[in-house]
């Protein structure tokens, strides 16, 4: 057998792509690489783009309309497989480039691995400078690729051909280890994508990737045990670690057997059934009121897979100054924060021991039956929001989320990102049953971590991809506002001409509505945020988004203003079929009222001036700091 092999630097990493292997939850054997999105340009149209044409059946590559929807469509194609298989997005040196930043970002914040190949000028700089190159007069080795190094994982700038030699493993290790995943960045200059060199045919030799499941140090455990044990008001916090590690069984054991109440994260909702007598429900300032309420009493919090951000914590103020907090985490920076009592482990192995550890430990019941009056109120009240809708009978981003939660199923998949959206699906919506066979058992992807404007319009293109293999029969819905969507649509007609078809909801409200009410919750003038506040000749000007949505090739449903829930369900169903029998994304264009919200009442701290406060803002971060355990 021949040793080596004679490849260009470019189809050398498509054909060590080709030979990686994963395992997902329940066991099954993927491809690692699942495809490539693309846009070539100057710097990766004939190097990679050629390499690329060469395995289009093994690896695909789609085309996107943006370099930053692309990617984004990339990292949710990682969250709806749980993190066990990764699109690669490519693009051209400089704008093409700097656009996947911003994604890079949002893989970065939420822990989610995606391959970034963007083009790079030349190392030999024969031809200087080049086309798109941003050049630094005392430093002629950066380029714009380097921006992305604040917000990588993992970068590296391929000079030489053998360098892939010793980087592509530890690409491996990034994209599939659950400490570390993350976007991966792999800067290619053009003129090297083009150089050939004899590569040893074992770095092509098919390898599987398994998610190493760390098991917990002894005596953490017993620590943590001991600190449990000790609990007359124990809350359980389910993060997103939990779904990636798919430990929402064990979880819910854990609850069961010591009588634990559960609440939920934004990255760890739709975990626990909803009628689950332990269930709490959503926590943190998007969430219920009753899972605050829990969080507020509870005195020891037992935190696993989340790393505790500020919308999950009512920036500290959502418990008790003498709260204990055990942490569990793969990433001991996550496990660490706020001087916990940390574990570091994997999360459905670390649940089973330290049940174990607690043996027959059981909290006081009366905190378990706590839980249901407290879930009961928020769901009263969701009901009445539901039922009650709008002044005038406008229809509700709370009614739109109960209809769409009413009509889906347990194959269906439903996702947002930014705005008021998250706050109406993390408190509002109602996990049902898990469907058979399911991994994680997860259903919604809430992008709250970096809280990027456009993700939820994208996003449902990588999901639909994903969730056409897992769960054939089921449905991906985004829901977002005409924000979102004016910031980011192109990729409806990248999904319509690629044939993946899901459901969008545009929920039009006239401008930047939450915003608008943070501003003039806290006292400001409205200002710049809705249309009618925004300085322009004439703010009666309106984009016709059915209009515009059916020119990108979807199909659509125009629900009339003034039109009633009944209205918009009956558009809701006919663009569930019609995505089914066109292969094509259907839209629903409805018009909700502006000022009317779903609040659980938690603090969230912002930069708020003296003048419109009455109060000094850093002795006010001073106040809550010390308040922190």
């Amino acid at each position: 057998m021949k040793e080596t092999v004679r490849l260009t630097t470019a189809q050398a990493l498509v054909r060590w792509m080709i030979a990686q292997r994963s395992e997902l939850l329940d066991g099954t054997e993927v491809p690692l690489f699942a495809g490539v999105f693309g846009i070539f340009g100057h710097g990766n149209v004939l190097g990679l783009g050629t390499a690329l044409y060469d395995v289009r059946d093994a690896l695909p590559t789609w085309r996107g309309q943006n370099e930053q929807g692309m990617a984004l469509a990339a990292v949710a194609y990682a969250r709806a497989t749980d993190r066990r298989q990764v699109m690669a997005a490519t693009s051209s040196v400089g704008p093409g480039a700097l656009n996947m930043v911003t994604a890079a970002g949002v893989a970065h914040a939420n822990r989610l691995p995606v391959l970034l190949l963007p083009g790079d000028t030349f190392t030999r700089r024969a031809a200087d400078p080049v086309l798109q190159q941003v050049e630094h007069f005392g430093d002629p080795t950066i380029s714009v690729n380097d921006a992305f190094r604040p917000v990588s994982r993992y970068f590296d700038r391929i000079t030489c051909p053998e360098q892939l030699l010793s980087t592509l493993p530890q690409v491996a290790r990034v994209l599939t280890d659950p400490a570390d995943a993350g976007p991966v960045v792999l800067a290619l200059p053009q003129d090297v994508q083009a150089e050939e060199y004899d590569f040893p045919t074992r770095m092509f030799e098919t390898r599987l990737h398994r998610v190493a499941r760390l098991r917990p140090d002894r005596e953490a455990l017993a620590s943590a045990a001991a600190v449990l044990k000790s609990a007359q008001r124990p809350l359980l916090v389910l993060g997103g670690g939990v779904r990636y590690s798919g430990a929402a069984r064990e979880a819910t054991a854990f609850a069961e057997t010591h009588g634990v109440p559960v609440v939920e994260t934004a990255a760890g909702r739709t975990l626990v059934p909803h009628d689950h007598a332990l269930y709490g429900g959503a926590l943190g300032v998007i969430g219920s009121t009753g899972a605050n309420n829990l969080a507020g009493d509870a005195d020891v919090v037992l935190a696993v897979g989340t790393r505790l951000q500020d919308f999950t914590t009512s920036s500290w103020t959502g418990f008790r100054p003498d709260v204990r907090i055990i942490t569990v985490n793969t990433a001991s920076y996550d496990a660490v924060k706020h001087a916990t009592e940390a574990i570091v482990g994997d999360a459905r192995e670390t649940l089973v021991e330290l049940s174990a550890a607690v043996s027959d430990w059981i909290a006081p019941s009366a905190w378990a039956a706590r839980t249901v009056e407290e879930k009961t109120a928020w769901d009263a009240h969701v009901d009445r929001l539901r039922t009650d809708g709008g002044p005038d009978g406008a229809l509700t981003y709370a009614q739109v989320v109960g209809m769409v939660n009413d009509v889906s199923g347990p194959d269906d998949y439903v996702l947002t990102a930014s705005g008021g959206m998250p706050g109406e699906l993390h408190g509002g919506w109602r996990t049902g049953k898990v469907a058979p066979g399911a991994t994680s058992g997860a259903t919604m992807d809430l992008e709250y971590g970096f809280s990027c404007m456009g993700y939820e319009v994208v996003a449902p293109w990588g999901a639909a991809m994903a969730r056409s293999q897992t769960h054939p029969g089921g449905v991906v819905t985004a829901l977002f506002g005409d924000g979102s969507y004016l910031m980011l649509n192109s990729e409806l007609y990248s999904a319509a001409f690629s044939g993946h078809p899901y459901v969008a909801v545009l929920c039009d409200n006239g401008g930047y509505a939450v915003i608008h009410r943070l501003q003039t919750n806290q006292g400001a003038q409205g200002f710049n945020n809705m249309l009618t506040d925004a300085r322009g000749p004439d703010t009666t000007v309106r984009a016709d988004f059915a209009s515009h949505a059916r020119a990108l090739g979807c199909t659509v449903e125009d629900v009339p203003e003034g039109a009633g829930i009944n209205d918009l369900l009956a558009a809701y169903q006919r663009a569930r079929s019609a995505a089914a029998h066109t292969r094509r994304p259907a839209v629903v264009v409805c018009r909700t009222h502006p000022t009317t919200w779903t609040e659980a009442g938690a603090w969230w701290e912002t930069g708020v001036p003296k003048s419109l406060s009455g109060h000094d803002p850093y002795r006010q971060s001073k106040a809550h700091q010390l308040r922190w355990p």
